[in-house]
C-alpha cells in the first residue's frame, strides 16, 4: 500500500537488473582471486551437495543412521522431502506426519515420524489448532503456518503421548510461549491429562543472548523446569554445548552477516539450539549424543553444513528409560 501501481510495476524488471548487477559483481570477484576453471568446479560440486542432492542426502542419514528411532522430530522441512520420504523405504518404517496447514510460501514445517512398530496405530489426531489458541490473550508469538506440530498417538503397550515439533524464531522469543501454550493446551483437554509429552525443538536459544531481543538457553532451562520437564541435556543446560557453528561469506546478499574465515568462530552463529524434552517424571535419559557429520559424531569448532551433512543444525539423538520400567524407548 506504501508504492503506487506504476512503481509496482516497475520494480520487477528493477528487481532482476540489480540481481543481474549482484551476480555480475560475485562473477568479477570470483575471477580476481581465482581462475574460472577453479572456482566455477568448486561452485558445481558445493550446489550439487548442498543444493540438489540435499533432500536424498538428509533421507539417507535419517534411513541408514537413524531408521531404528521411535520418534524422529524434523524442522524446516520441505514438501519434496515429506513426499519423497514417504516413498522410500522410511515412508514403510515410519507413520510421516505433516502439519494439515501447510507452509506454501516458505515450504518449511515441522514433521513427526513415527515407528509403525511402536505406534502400530499411528497418529490419533493432531492437536496443533489447541496448542495455538492456548496462548496468552493479548500477545503476539512470532510463529508462523508450519511451525508448530503437536499430534497425540499411542504406543504399543497402550501408553498415550502427545508428540510435537517446533521450529523457532530467529531470536527464539517465540520457544518459551509455545511450550506454556502446549502445556495449557494438555492441561485443558481432560483427554490429554494423562499423556507422556516428547517435544523435540530447534529452540533458537543463545549462549549470550541479547537481552529483551534473545531467548538466553539458561533462562529456557528454567522455563522447561518450571513445567517439571528436564530436557536431554539435563535441568541445566550447558551453554557452551553448542548444536549449530556456521558464518557466511562474502558470497551472498546479506553483507551485514558475512565475515572472514579468520573471524567465523567470533561472528558465525555458535550456539546451544536444539532440544528434546519430556516429563522429568515420566523418563529418564540413558544416552544423548549430537551428530553433524551424519555418522553419530559431531567434531567440534567445525562450521557445517558440508558437502558430507546437509543441515545447519546437529542432529540431536537421545534413548530414554521408562522409570517405571526397565525397558528402553
Amino acid at each position: 500500500p506504501d508504492i503506487t501501481v506504476e512503481e509496482e510495476k516497475v520494480s520487477l524488471p528493477l528487481q532482476a537488473m540489480c540481481g543481474a548487477i549482484f551476480d555480475a559483481i560475485l562473477v568479477h570477484m570470483m575471477n580476481t582471486v581465482s581462475a574460472p576453471d577453479v572456482w566455477q568446479s568448486l561452485k558445481k560440486t558445493m550446489v550439487e551437495n548442498l543444493n540438489r542432492q540435499k533432500v536424498p542426502h538428509t533421507l539417507d542419514i535419517l534411513e541408514n543412521v537413524y531408521g531404528s528411532s521411535d520418534i524422529i522430530t524434523l524442522q524446516e522441512v520441505s514438501g519434496s522431502l515429506i513426499e519423497q520420504a514417504r516413498n522410500r523405504p522410511l515412508g514403510q518404517k515410519f507413520w510421516i506426519v505433516a502439519p494439515g496447514s501447510m507452509d506454501a510460501v516458505r515450504d518449511q514445517n515441522s514433521v513427526i515420524f513415527l515407528a509403525k512398530e511402536t505406534f502400530p496405530a499411528g497418529p490419533s489426531a493432531e492437536i496443533t489448532s489447541l496448542v495455538e489458541s492456548s496462548f496468552e490473550p493479548g500477545v503476539t508469538v512470532p510463529v508462523a503456518q508450519g511451525d508448530i506440530l503437536a499430534i497425540t498417538a499411542i504406543d504399543r503397550d497402550g501408553i498415550p503421548f502427545v508428540v510435537a515439533s517446533f521450529h523457532g524464531d530467529t531470536n527464539g522469543l517465540a520457544t518459551k510461549p509455545v511450550l506454556s501454550a502446549i502445556m495449557k493446551a494438555m492441561a485443558s483437554d481432560s483427554s490429554l491429562v494423562t499423556h507422556k509429552l516428547v517435544f523435540g525443538l530447534d529452540a533458537n536459544t543463545y549462549e549470550n543472548a541479547k537481552p529483551g531481543k534473545q531467548q538466553d538457553v539458561l533462562e529456557w532451562g528454567k522455563h522447561y523446569v518450571s513445567y517439571d520437564l528436564t530436557s536431554c541435556w539435563g535441568d541445566v543446560p550447558n551453554p557452551a554445548n553448542y548444536t549449530t557453528f556456521n558464518s557466511r561469506t562474502y558470497l551472498q546478499p546479506q553483507l551485514n552477516k558475512a565475515c572472514k574465515k579468520s573471524d567465523k568462530r567470533a561472528n558465525g552463529d555458535v550456539n546451544p539450539k536444539d532440544f528434546i524434552l519430556f516429563g522429568k517424571g515420566d523418563f529418564k535419559v540413558v544416552r544423548t549424543w549430537k551428530d553433524n557429520t551424519g555418522e553419530k559424531s559431531y567434531i567440534e569448532n567445525m562450521a557445517f553444513p558440508t558437502l558430507n551433512f546437509p543441515s545447519d543444525h546437529g542432529i540431536l539423538a537421545t534413548i530414554v528409560k521408562p522409570i517405571t520400567s526397565t525397558s528402553n524407548a
